[in-house]
């Protein structure tokens, strides 16, 4: 998924997929986030990396988004990772005390 604002590459990777974020996690993009990792986990991927390194900013959306796909990873015995987080991302995620669970 691209345009000008966000775009989030696929990776694969041995035992899971790793996404790269750029741009905007908000509450324009975190359901198109959300729709391409719930596409992921039905397809039977149990663990998922997310790079962040170029995520410009992090809404409570975002959070959320990040928060159910954590859960229902979980749930199924898999995991998920923030991996290279910007600043924003970590003081975000510090904010909201996950920057320890998720990264």
């Amino acid at each position: 998924m691209k345009n000008t604002d966000f775009i989030i590459i696929k990776n694969e990777m041995p035992d899971g997929l790793r996404f790269i974020i750029k741009g905007r996690v908000d509450s324009v993009y975190a359901m198109p986030i959300q729709n391409t990792l719930d596409e992921a986990i039905n397809g039977g991927v149990k663990k998922i990396i997310l790079n962040m390194s170029q995520v410009k900013f992090l809404s409570s959306a975002g959070i959320r988004m990040i928060l159910l796909t954590h859960r229902t990873l979980t749930k199924a015995g898999g995991s998920l990772g923030i991996e290279r987080p910007s600043e924003n991302v970590k003081n975000v995620l510090g904010m909201a005390a996950l920057d320890e669970l998720l990264i």
